[in-house]
């Protein structure tokens, strides 16, 4: 069984989200994996599924920051105005090969962000997450 129901992956970079799913899926971490290459796509979602179906709300997000359109601060902007009573039901995460460490301080203060990792997704890093953090989501 999954640690997870679903999970949602944010970034533009269709290989990265290819390689993701994988690891997701390999490691057993989730049931269902969605990816979005467009942020809009994903809030358009989220909204929606918060609107008409809060049981199919992620359970966790990994978003990345530097995107065409869209960017990951952006989306955080907007996922901020979402219900919060399904929002604080979902860890947010951002996963990215932003090295700045302006970006990385700043993800960490932004409350809807529960931590930031570097690509590429490990297995380490799932472990991580669900030692550290998805014991309070149960």
């Amino acid at each position: 069984m999954s640690t997870l129901k679903r999970v949602v992956l944010i970034d533009d970079d269709q290989v990265n989200n290819f390689v993701c799913e994988s690891i997701i899926k390999n490691e057993k971490f989730a049931d269902e994996v969605i990816s979005f290459e467009w942020a809009e796509d994903a809030l358009s979602f989220l909204k929606e599924t918060s609107e008409h179906d809060p049981s199919r709300f992620p359970e966790l997000i990994f978003l990345d920051i530097n995107m065409p359109g869209m960017d990951g601060w952006a989306f955080m902007d907007e996922y901020r105005l979402l219900p919060h009573e399904v929002t604080e039901k979902c860890s947010l995460f951002v996963l990215s090969s932003a090295v700045d460490r302006k970006d990385i301080m700043s993800a960490k203060n932004h409350q809807e962000v529960r931590d930031f990792f570097s690509k590429p997704l490990s297995p380490e890093i799932l472990e991580f997450i669900k030692e550290e953090f998805l014991t309070e989501l149960h």
